[in-house]
């Protein structure tokens, strides 16, 4: 009987798990998290207002219940948990699904100042995550400046302009929902260095930021017009082409008064963050223009625009994960078809999918041809794999290691805990906000 450990339960591990036991009737699975808390990026990445695909947890769960996968949270891989060594003489084969868990950096002078961080960082706080870096993101902020026209730049851009009668039905945990409601900012400017057809984001996304209450959105044609497909986008992908038509509608509204005024710009590149008052005050640009071969240059010429809060939106990258090749210039883990690579030449029984795998590419659909890719090499190796003897119980050698495994009953705890912070608020279910509380929410009569 095949036994593999899948590092990771976010889309890519459960998608994983999910080919393996839909192609072979017998293995059995665990998922590992260093979290208590299954479901990755669909849990702490995706923006709270986005019901719809938060609920694709429903779907994960029905595979994470199944009877022969296991989850086990609490379980911290590499460096200072589990040595990638020791994990691989435990099972047949070991799946990693780590992710990208780092942002790319602007480099830029001033990007250290308070005030200045990575939308990560932001999306953490405001979804729960227990690792999430300190709050005060909103304290005397009147003007905010995401950097980046990804989906996410547009997440955290919306999320900054919505109140408090939208955010409140949500899972968003309760300082978040307070701070935002609070919040004391009118201007958010959303900035790319290139032209509206290059602009990463999809149109279902963009439409949204046109029909928040109570908000204007404000394009100026002219620096539309920089792009030469903005004139004429029958040329375009037709993601692209209907990304232009919504911002040439938006040319033609009134720039009504708002509460809030959300400014897309273009052809800006951040050249500096400059300091006001102890911490970022404004943000410098260098307006950019087409240099005819689907690049831009720099054009010499300045702007700033004023904000006390500035979100890095550029991308993400896979970090090393002691014990495991890496490529830095790539971020991922070498591999030939999920077939982990050492040296050029493939490791036995170690794999990979997602991220770590492909690079930060694709959306959360694309990690399920991106596992059953993997798991096709997997299954092809199991006969030489399972040539292996390994442990019938993993459980207390895990411990012996220095993991403290959390199983289902003891997610299903947070979820209770959960619920019933949010009945106490009259609300609906609220994230715990912090490892304490997770911790305490486990409590003694959960297995670990």
């Amino acid at each position: 009987m095949l036994r593999v450990a899948v590092v990771g339960s976010g889309p890519s591990g459960v998608y994983t798990a999910q080919s393996l036991i839909q192609q072979d009737p017998e293995v059995l699975v665990d998922v590992l998290d260093r979290l208590p808390c299954p479901y990755g990026l669909v849990r702490y990445g995706v923006a709270p207002d986005h019901e719809k695909i938060k609920s694709l947890q429903q779907n994960l769960r029905a595979v994470l219940e199944d009877e022969r996968v296991r989850f086990l949270g609490g379980v911290e891989v590499g460096a200072g948990g589990v040595p990638v060594a020791r994990l691989r003489e435990l099972y047949h084969a070991v799946v990693y699904c780590v992710g990208a868990a780092a942002d790319r950096r602007l480099g830029i002078p001033g990007e250290e100042l308070p005030g200045s961080w990575s939308a990560t960082e932001f999306v953490s706080w405001y979804s729960a995550h227990p690792d999430a870096v300190g709050a005060g993101f909103l304290t005397g902020v009147r003007s905010a400046v995401v950097i980046g026209v990804g989906n996410v730049a547009v997440d955290v851009t919306r999320i900054l302009a919505r109140g408090a009668a939208e955010l409140s039905p949500t899972d968003m945990p309760q300082a978040a929902l307070t701070a935002l409601s609070a919040s004391g900012i009118t201007d958010i400017h959303m900035v790319g260095r290139r032209g509206p057809s290059q602009a990463r984001f999809t149109t279902k996304e963009l439409r949204e930021l046109g029909g928040l209450p109570d908000t204007g959105m404000i394009v100026d044609e002219a620096e539309l017009a920089l792009d030469a497909a903005y004139a004429d986008p029958s040329g375009l992908p037709a993601a692209q082409r209907r990304n232009v038509e919504v911002l040439r509608g938006w040319t033609a509204l009134p720039r009504r008064d708002a509460r809030r005024r959300i400014r897309l710009r273009f052809f800006l590149r951040p050249v500096e963050l400059l300091a006001g008052e102890g911490r970022v005050g404004a943000v410098r640009f260098e307006r950019t223009a087409p240099d005819g071969h689907g690049g831009i240059t720099g054009t010499g010429r300045y702007e700033e625009i004023e904000a006390q809060l500035v979100l890095r939106s550029v991308g993400y990258l896979g970090v090393p994960l002691e014990g495991l090749p890496f490529a830095p210039e790539r971020g991922t883990v070498p591999h030939l078809a999920g077939r982990v690579l050492r040296a050029g030449a493939v490791a036995p029984g170690e794999y990979v999918a997602g991220w770590i795998k492909r690079g930060p590419t694709g959306v959360i659909g694309t990690n399920r041809p991106c596992a059953k890719e993997t798991v096709t090499s997997l299954l092809e190796d199991a006969p030489a794999l399972l040539r292996k003897s390994v442990p019938e119980d993993v459980l207390p050698l895990l411990r012996a290691a220095g993991a403290e495994p959390v199983g289902w009953d003891g997610w299903l705890a947070i979820e209770r805990a959960e619920a019933e912070l949010g009945a106490s608020l009259g609300r609906g279910v609220v994230k715990l906000p912090d490892w304490e509380a997770l911790r305490a929410a486990l409590g003694p009569g959960t297995s670990r």
